[in-house]
């Protein structure tokens, strides 16, 4: 059984003009997911909590939280250099969506599920300590992990992210952390800009931050090859405690925003690869929605890869 932590309230974080983060994201996959026969009566909802202001901070500073806050209340419609907007209610759903990975974490730390997929928004990936970016407010899946460490005693914690964009937040906030490997294929030189192979963590986390950057146009077989040859000998090594995955959906063929040229299916064997390696020490495995641009590709492609969690 899949927990999906989804709310309703993840729908009011909307765009005053148009932009392709929007609730219609989340209504397709939402409904993709109720309408799959695979998936029947293989999943069930949780609902996700408020993220208090101490558990943001943990892995953002005061003056962050305070900028959103503050830009919210005062009306802003857009917070960073021109790609993050907001509206009066992004703030208690930057909070929720933060709090549904937190919701996550509990579940699947008391063991009532072994996967989780947080179908939340607006994503996180982006959003550095002190920094608002690329339609993040909040570090959603930094958050859970750090919330993992500090609130229930894990040091061991691996987060991969196969957005089609660097995830420059994540690796930021845990560059010098010796309790988080972080790893991320992406789209490679593109936005943010950040994410070469040379990027390999400092101090206590040097050797801990794993960049793939992919040429556009790279197909299913790399990321295959990536994940079979380096990324399950590296997680074998750390022996994560916890599996957390950034799930941006965007490297699909028909993303808007990238040019990349994986499938619906592509996602279904790259679940199931990093499944089965958790399925043999029993790591349970938190997914997190980042990006995923065209609908109809989204909803198809977030099926699948619930689809590879499943055992039967």
């Amino acid at each position: 059984m899949i927990g999906i932590v989804y709310s309703d309230k993840y729908l009011l974080h909307s765009p005053p003009f148009y932009h392709s983060e929007n609730p219609d994201r989340l209504n397709t996959i939402i409904s993709s997911i109720k309408k799959s026969s695979t998936l029947k009566n293989k999943f069930q909802f949780l609902e996700p909590r408020i993220a208090p202001e101490e558990e943001i901070l943990l892995v953002h500073t005061k003056r962050h939280l305070d900028y959103v806050q503050d830009s919210i209340k005062s009306g802003k419609q857009i917070l960073d250099s021109g790609d993050t907007y907001a509206n009066e209610y992004s703030l208690e759903t930057a909070l929720l969506a933060a709090g549904g990975v937190l919701t996550a974490v509990d579940n699947v730390l008391s063991k009532k599920f072994s996967r989780v997929f947080c179908a939340i928004r607006p994503p996180g990936h982006h959003a550095e300590s002190n920094r608002v970016m690329g339609f993040c407010l909040f570090n959603n899946i930094a958050i859970g992990a750090q919330y993992a460490i500090e609130k229930c005693n894990l040091y061991r914690i691996a987060i991969i992210d196969w957005d089609v964009h660097h995830g420059n937040g994540t690796q930021e906030i845990f560059y010098e952390s010796s309790k988080v490997l972080f790893i991320s294929l992406h789209q490679f030189p593109f936005y943010p800009g950040t994410g070469a192979a040379t990027e390999i963590g400092k101090g206590d986390g040097k050797g801990l931050t794993l960049n793939f950057p992919l040429p556009a146009g790279t197909e299913r077989k790399m990321y295959l090859k990536i994940i079979l040859d380096k990324i399950i000998p590296k997680l074998n090594e750390f022996n994560p405690q916890l599996m957390m995955i950034s799930s941006g959906f965007d490297a699909h063929k028909n993303d808007p925003l990238a040019s990349m040229n994986l499938l619906e299916d592509d996602y279904f064997l790259m679940t199931r690869l990093l499944n089965d390696f958790a399925g043999k020490t029993d790591i349970p495995i938190i997914s997190v929605l980042e990006g995923g641009y065209n609908l109809t590709a989204l909803g198809i492609s977030v099926c699948k890869h619930l689809e590879g969690f499943l055992n039967e």
